[in-house]
């Protein structure tokens, strides 16, 4: 079977199970556990011979010897007890349930994946079939899935800027379904010759990171298995604690992270009454610079801390991370101190799945300390200002950054030329303000813009309808996502208060 034919195959099934309620998300999910143990099996087979810890009960010809009622009651106890076990079976298996409710359709199910021999199948194809169906996943709103998929133009960009060599280590401390991982895996692999010490350091040592929502975490890690990353009898390269609970046990050279949306980092718990409730959780860390329940801000300086000396992070974040006061000003002046912060993408609204996202990329270097701050200067790359994207008519590809990654100048990011100026070239996206005109405004802020908004100049030049439609629920919706958190925090207030 070609590689054309088996991605129709899969795509074909995935459309008559939705006409039977199973969404892509639960879909997914099936053909994560079916694929898995299929190539347990295909290791299991000459001229492999390798024991890979499925039980003899529970291995690929237990599910293809029975039928109906009988195939759906086994299948359920193997995923019980395979998300027992050790390791990355244990991962992929974790928490695991049956979603498809019919046997009929189980059972061809597993005739389709029982039809490919997938140890052999190149890494482009299955890698292929996986990225659609997390992206298919990902543009349904109702499943959420979308916080956890960053789009894979802006991870191209922000890897074609980073440059990952051989032998560098690479962490994301919030790695969603892997996208980060799988583009600096094919940067490596597509800009390097690589040896044989070379090749198994990418494939076991390169990548690690942490998913703490267990089905998002199973999906990164069978994104990663399919793209010949990690071995399918070796231990996880994804742990499943909170990255932001205890400084890490190891540095790395690179962070490559878009940490998950929503201000606060909150734990739901149950009250006497039985009612569910959220509590903020304030990380008490003494490599912190300041406490906050402002997750944004919390995982920068994790992500600061995970850096060697020599360390470099791009990461994702969203504007209040730029201009709040309190613990974010703290942060960003001690970034700029013990970092050299010199780059700022200002991304535009309509990119992200979860709606109401204004939102930018932070470059920055670790360094050793001095006294003198390290951030001299820092580039602005303003992406955001007279620029209109939508998910389905308008969506944002690598091209569209291509301009970017040329001012960043990755070759030698020293050897700038802003693209702005006040008297040749006014509209120009490209420009450096220096560390004491930073330090000097309010708050030190560095939420800047100089381009002027030219549907506010101009009537006869408004964006396309759509387009204004979408800004303004994105608006709207970043306005009440806002007020939700004001609203959380004066009923904290109230209760205790009256206790």
């Amino acid at each position: 079977m070609n590689a054309e034919t088996l991605i129709s195959k899969v795509w074909s099934f995935c459309t008559t199970l939705r006409d039977d309620g199973v969404g892509y998300g639960d879909y997914l999910e099936q053909l994560t556990y079916l694929i898995f143990l299929k190539m347990a099996d295909e290791y299991r087979r000459p001229p492999y011979k390798r024991d890979v810890g499925i039980p003899e009960e529970f291995t690929w010809n237990s599910l293809r010897s029975k039928k109906g009622a009988e195939l759906e009651g086994h299948y359920i106890t193997l995923l019980r007890e395979l998300g027992m076990k050790k390791g990355m079976l244990g991962q992929i298996f974790t928490k695991s349930q049956n979603k498809i409710q019919d046997p009929a359709k189980l059972s061809r199910l597993v005739e389709m994946v029982n039809d490919t021999d997938w140890v052999m199948l190149d890494a482009d194809t299955k890698g292929t079939i996986y990225e659609g169906l997390l992206e298919k996943n990902a543009e349904d709103t109702k499943s959420g899935a979308g916080q956890y998929f960053t789009p894979r133009s802006l991870i191209k960009a922000m890897v074609a800027c980073m440059r990952p060599e051989p032998m560098q280590t690479i962490a994301d401390p919030a790695c969603g379904t892997g996208g980060f991982f799988l583009s600096a895996y094919d940067h490596l692999i597509g800009n390097h010759k690589l040896d044989k010490k070379q090749k198994a350091f990418l494939k076991f040592a390169t990548f690690s990171g942490n998913e703490i929502v267990s089905n998002t975490r199973r999906m990164c890690l069978m994104n990663m298995f399919l793209h010949n990353i990690g071995e399918i009898d070796g231990e996880s390269a994804v742990s499943a604690n909170d990255a932001l609970i205890a400084p890490p046990a190891y540095t790395v050279d690179m962070v490559l992270a878009n940490p998950p949306f929503g201000k606060k980092s909150s734990m739901t718990f149950t009250n006497q009454e039985g009612e569910q409730e959220k509590d903020d959780l304030t990380y008490n860390r003494q490599d912190f610079w300041a406490t906050t329940s402002n997750k944004q801000v919390n995982f920068v300086q994790h992500i600061r801390s995970m850096l060697k000396s020599t360390g470099r992070a791009a990461v994702v974040v969203p504007d209040n991370v730029l201009f709040e006061g309190g613990a974010g000003e703290t942060v960003r002046k001690k970034l700029m101190e013990t970092t050299e912060l010199h780059t700022i993408l200002r991304l535009p609204t309509g990119i992200f799945y979860a709606n109401g996202v204004k939102a930018n990329v932070l470059f920055f270097d670790n360094r050793p300390a001095q006294k003198e701050p390290w951030t001299k200067e820092v580039w602005f790359y303003d992406y955001r200002t007279n620029i209109h994207h939508t998910l389905k008519k308008k969506p944002l590809r690598l091209e569209h950054l291509q301009d970017f990654i040329a001012c960043y100048s990755p070759e030698n990011r020293h050897k700038r030329e802003a693209t702005w100026d006040a008297a040749t070239n006014p509209e120009g996206r490209w420009r450096k303000y220096v560390y004491n005109d930073i330090i000097a405004r309010d708050k030190i802020s560095l939420d800047i813009f100089w381009l002027k908004d030219k549907s506010l100049a101009d009537l006869d030049n408004l964006p396309e309808p759509e387009d204004l439609a979408a800004e303004i629920i994105e608006n709207i919706e970043a306005g009440l996502q806002s007020f939700r958190e004001v609203a959380v925090g004066l009923s904290v207030i109230s209760t205790s208060t009256e206790g």
